[in-house]
This record gives C-alpha cells, sequence and structure tokens, in this order.
C-alpha cells in the first residue's frame, strides 16, 4: 500500500507540474493515471484489473460518467455566453457596470456578478463561459491588463459563494447534508467569519495586482485568439438590459421555478436572441462558435476528473484516507486536512467532499457525539475545506476558464491560486482549529 500511496503523490505532482507548464491535460492526464496504475500494480489492483482495464474502464469511465452529466451545461453556457458576446451584449452590459461604478472599481465590477450568479445556484463552468465577454469588456474599458481577468473571475465564482455564504445552492455546500442530515445554512457563524477572511483578503490581494500593473504601465492588451464583437460599433442605450433580463431569467428558472439548468439557459438564450432580433445573422456563428468552444472545455475537465478516478480505485488511496483520520488534534482539523488533500488529488472540490465524507463521515460523527461539535460544524468545515487545495493546476474549472479566456498557467495561474487555492486551504483549516478548541 505504501508503494501505492508513493504513486498517487508521484501521479499527482507529475500531472501539476506538467499542467503548469503548459502541456494539454487530455494526454497528461491519462499518463499519470498510468504512473499512479503502475506504483499500485505491486498492491494488487482488484481482481479482474490491469493497466489497460485501468484505463478503458475506470479512467475513460469517469471521464465518460462526467462527460455525460454536464455536456448540456457547457454547451448551453457556452453558446450563451457567444451569443451575448457577438451581439455586443455582454460589452453593453459591462460598460453599463463600468458607468455604474466607476473603472476604479472594475474588479468587483467582474466579481459581483459572477457572486450573484453562483449564489442563485448557477454552474461554476457556466458561469466562466458567460463572464468571459463581460469581463473582457470591462477590464479593456477599464485598461487592466486581460492576463488579470481570470484571477477576477476565479475570485467570483470560485470562492465564497462556492462554499462560504450560508445557503449557497453550490454542490460543495449541499454534499455534506446527505452525511449529516443537516442543512445549507450551517454554521453560519463560521460560513460568514470564512466569506469575511477569504473575500476581503483575495480582494485586497487582486486589487493590488491591478495597482502594480499600472504603476508599471501595462494596459489592457487584445487576444489575438479571441474575436469578440465589433468594439467601435455603436449600440443602443438599452442594450445593457439584454444581458440582466436574461441572467436574471435563469435564477428565477433555476432557483424559483425549480426548471434544472438545462432548461434555464434555453429560456435565458431564447430571450438574448429575441432581444437581438436584429442581429439575426450574427446568431447562427454564435451557436456554431458557443458549440465548438464547448468541446474543448468539457474533455480538459473531463480527463482530469479521470484522473480522480483511477485515484480512487488505487490501494493507496485506503492507507491516505486511513492517515488523514489519524491526525492528532480536534476532529475538525483531521476533517479540514482530509477534504484538502482529497480536493486536491482529485482536482475537484466536490469529487474531494464526497470522497472525504462517504469514507470517514460516519467516523467523525461517532468521534463528535459526546463533545460539543456538531454535525453543523463537521458540514462547514467540510464544505470549506472543498475549496481550498481543489484549485490544483489540473482542477477541472481551472482548466476551463484558462482555456476560455485563452490564458496559461504561467499567465494567470498564480493570482487564482492565492486567492481560490491557498487562502482557502489556510482559512479552513485554521477556523477548524478555532472552532475545535472553542466547541
Amino acid at each position: 500500500m505504501a508503494l501505492s500511496l508513493l504513486g498517487i503523490i508521484i501521479g499527482l505532482v507529475l500531472m501539476v507540474i506538467l499542467s503548469y507548464k503548459g502541456h494539454s491535460i487530455l494526454w497528461v492526464a491519462p499518463l499519470c493515471a498510468l504512473v499512479v496504475a503502475i506504483f499500485a500494480l505491486y498492491a494488487g489492483l482488484g481482481e479482474g484489473r490491469t493497466l489497460l482495464t485501468v484505463y478503458t474502464e475506470d479512467y475513460i469511465g469517469g471521464l465518460a460518467e462526467y462527460l455525460a452529466s454536464w455536456f448540456p451545461a457547457f454547451f448551453l453556457g457556452a453558446v450563451y455566453g457567444k451569443v451575448m458576446d457577438l451581439t455586443g451584449t455582454a460589452r453593453s452590459l459591462g460598460n453599463a457596470v463600468i458607468r455604474l461604478i466607476g473603472s476604479k472599481y472594475a474588479l468587483l465590477a467582474v466579481a459581483i456578478p459572477c457572486m450573484l450568479l453562483t449564489y442563485g445556484g448557477i454552474s461554476l463552468f457556466v458561469v466562466v463561459f458567460v463572464m468571459y465577454p463581460m469581463g473582457y469588456a470591462i477590464y479593456r474599458e477599464a485598461n487592466i491588463p486581460r492576463t488579470l481577468l481570470p484571477g477576477a473571475i476565479a475570485y467570483g465564482a470560485f470562492g465564497i459563494t462556492m462554499t462560504c455564504i450560508p445557503g449557497t445552492p453550490q454542490i460543495q455546500n449541499l454534499i455534506p447534508i446527505e452525511y449529516y442530515g443537516t442543512t445549507a445554512m450551517a454554521a453560519p457563524g463560521m460560513s460568514i467569519t470564512a466569506a469575511v477572511i477569504i473575500g476581503g483578503s483575495g480582494y485586497i490581494y487582486l486589487n493590488r495586482q491591478i495597482r502594480k500593473a499600472q504603476e508599471m504601465g501595462i494596459g489592457f492588451t487584445e487576444d489575438p485568439k479571441y474575436h469578440p464583437e465589433d468594439p467601435e460599433r455603436e449600440l443602443p442605450k438599452w442594450h445593457w438590459l439584454a444581458g440582466v433580463i436574461p441572467i436574471a431569467a435563469v435564477f428565477i428558472c433555476l432557483n424559483v421555478l425549480d426548471l434544472g439548468i438545462v432548461l434555464s439557459l434555453l429560456i435565458a438564450i431564447a430571450l438574448c436572441c429575441l432581444m437581438n432580433i436584429r442581429q439575426y445573422r450574427i446568431l447562427p456563428k454564435a451557436f456554431s462558435d458557443g458549440a465548438v468552444g464547448s468541446v474543448g472545455a468539457i474533455m480538459n475537465t473531463s480527463s482530469a476528473v479521470g484522473f480522480g478516478a483511477v485515484v480512487k480505485i488505487v490501494p493507496g488511496f485506503t492507507l491516505l484516507t486511513k492517515m488523514l483520520l489519524n491526525l492528532p488534534g480536534s476532529i475538525l482539523v483531521s476533517e479540514a486536512v482530509a477534504t484538502n488533500v482529497l480536493a486536491g488529488a482529485t482536482g475537484s472540490a466536490s469529487g474531494g467532499v464526497s470522497i472525504a465524507l462517504s469514507a470517514l463521515s460516519e467516523k467523525y460523527l461517532e468521534a463528535a457525539s459526546g463533545t460539543n461539535i456538531t454535525p453543523e460544524m463537521l458540514h462547514r468545515v467540510a464544505a470549506l475545506a472543498s475549496g481550498g487545495l481543489h484549485m490544483l493546476p489540473h482542477n477541472g474549472a481551472l482548466l476551463t476558464l484558462l482555456a476560455v479566456s485563452h490564458c496559461t498557467h504561467k499567465e494567470s495561474y498564480k493570482d487564482i491560486c492565492i486567492t481560490c487555492c491557498i487562502i482557502p486551504a489556510v482559512t479552513s483549516a485554521v477556523l477548524a482549529a478555532i472552532w475545535g478548541l472553542i466547541a
């Protein structure tokens, strides 16, 4: 088992390094999964499993399951974003936001809509597609380097509204309910404390990066791979409503009418098209470009999920979970570390928290009985910790964001790592320790 655990570590480190260097996850993930499987071979892969079946059944199975589950949302989200882009809707909305709060607060102009969308229950991946054209327009108007834009989107979409804000409908906050019998509002005091720390420190850091760029005279440069609608074309003054109304429709359809993300996005696309009906000649191109763009994004994410599927079936994973369970200190600290590590190993916040709780939640509840540690505390620590080390370079949402924004890890990952990986990981561990002491 120890050799298998070493294989998990080597495979993960290799994938992080290769992903950071800009190599495609499409070949990096199966290669690293093969490394994990080779090390596990000597410890026993299980009855009937060979290196070939690990690839054809476990890796491809994990990839295919994710692809089948999320392709409609990726596809429609990409089409929605492209319709908003090519019709000028994103630019109109971006310019309206800049006029409302000023270019000085361009970071908030990008982050706040991301937070509202994710708190409204819209998938993080969909938010990336929808927000990039709008953020591109905002950062161009404010003359901020476009390589800082992925950090702003990640800060808004992958941050506090994913795990911290009480009642958030994101899956990372819903999964613990199944194991602890809690609600989405679990431990509001810890939630709000975490939101203030993660949100405040992230904003200070990203705003500092913008100021540094401006002091150095570095401004916005066009992306040669991205072709938005004509920036010189004059748009109607009311046109920003074509962006607001579809976004509001998604929120209402998903959270009030409970229509599901697919139907909600279809309604939003239809509304955006109707409000831009005079540009009907542009719409077929928007559909085509969005469809093509969605394929690369979901394949990148699915490949990373496939790696996580292989990690879960090797013997070293069992040893890893046992080690995490036996960490010294409060059971909350053990849960925070376990969830962070497993989310990092799988490159998925939801995957990490699901694996951690399916393997360890009963033991956590047993250890917490007779103490002042409540299921609500366990819920919140698990949710917070899922949003930490998951954002390593092979994370699916990160790969989608970089693919959509045409930025490399080298250009943009540092900001994302600090605000969506390091700060949340440290915060979850510190709050777990504090709540464990005062419970």
